[in-house]
């Protein structure tokens, strides 16, 4: 067995290089840079706009964070002084900028109410992104590679190839994009490469023990007890590896929970023995339901959510719905098991 160094797994691709090189031509000093990710930003969203933003103040430029949803209180550590959050402002916050950089998104509509104000900028639209590519992109110059394991990959690549000090602020951001995108290390997208980042974020200054307690043991007792309620609805149909959880309109006000709170749900439908996918049904109270998507073995559940307009990872993605929770949820349920077809 021929044994590989951290030195080996780090090595970066040469596309990767030449869209880094192509980005770098705009990231000039004294250029005004907002920022961006999908609504309800998650780990990843949050990680990679911090560290490039921290990256792009060191050689000058002057970045602020525009997201289409208000920023998860969850990963409020990662955002200090020294980085602008002007998401509160909404589309008058890319007024007078220079630059956009959109990051985690494949789909320029998955900017929700910014995509408009994002569709009438003039100025160059940059996008660093690992899900598979849309027709409707945000931007025109793209490092985008779907066999990393986060965005937050892409934006390390980017820090060493142009040489930006990973300090330890940067490390934790990056940290927390990696650790989240990978269900801390536990999905399939984990990679050698990606452990080998790690271990270098960790040697920056990444404490792993507060990282996993920040993330994932300060949860408020409302999403526990949330949880108990959404698992109750557990649907299993064993014959086609199909399970399903339920949640109802009213529920995050009802415990007084957030959108991040909700995060990881649908992975206890995937872990039960036998299911080759996962569906969790979000009733948004108006007409619409939300769906999140997982699947285990060679089940692409992105081809499946292209039938409802939706899309992501083969393992994971995620669509929005018109209709009522019982109805979307027997139409999804019925298209999945013709999609999927009884286990022999």
């Amino acid at each position: 067995m021929t044994m590989h160094s951290a030195k080996d797994y780090l090595a970066i691709p040469e596309p990767r290089r030449a869209a880094i090189a192509q980005l770098d031509r705009e990231l000039v000093a004294g250029r005004r840079v907002a920022l961006s990710t999908h609504m309800n930003s998650d780990g990843d969203g949050c990680g990679s706009e911090v560290a490039l933003a921290r990256m792009l103040a060191q050689r000058g430029l002057d970045v602020r964070i525009v997201n289409p949803t208000p920023w998860p209180d969850l990963f409020d550590f990662l955002l200090g002084s020294d980085v602008k959050n002007e998401t509160a402002k909404g589309a008058r916050a890319l007024e007078n900028i220079d630059l956009l950089i959109v990051l985690d998104i494949s789909d320029v509509k998955r900017l929700g109410g910014l995509t408009d104000a994002v569709r009438a900028l003039t100025v160059p639209k940059l996008v660093i992104d690992h899900h598979i590519a849309s027709d409707d992109p945000a931007g025109n110059i793209i490092l985008t590679d779907v066999t990393a394991c986060a965005t937050g990959e892409l934006v390390y690549d980017l820090g060493c190839v142009l040489g930006f000090d990973i300090t330890p602020e940067i490390a934790q951001a990056l940290y927390a994009a990696i650790l989240t995108d990978t269900g801390s290390f536990r999905f399939s997208n984990t990679s050698p490469r990606c452990h080998a980042m790690a271990a270098d974020l960790l040697a920056a200054g990444v404490n792993p023990e507060e990282m996993y307690v920040r993330i994932y043991a300060s949860a408020p007792e409302g999403r526990v007890r949330l949880l108990g309620d959404v698992l109750s609805t557990l649907g299993v149909d064993s014959a086609y590896g199909l399970s399903w959880l339920s949640m109802p309109a009213g529920m995050l006000e009802r415990y007084d929970v957030r959108q991040e709170d909700l995060d990881g749900i649908v992975e206890h439908a995937r872990s039960i023995s036998g299911t080759r996918m996962a569906l969790f049904f979000r009733d948004l109270g108006y007409g619409k339901v939300k769906l999140s998507f997982r699947s285990t073995g060679d089940v692409d559940v992105n081809a499946f959510a292209k039938q409802f307009g939706g899309g992501g990872h083969a393992k994971a993605a995620g669509a929005l719905i018109v209709g009522s929770l019982d109805d979307v949820r027997d139409r999804v349920i019925t298209a999945a098991r013709a999609f999927l077809s009884p286990k022999s």
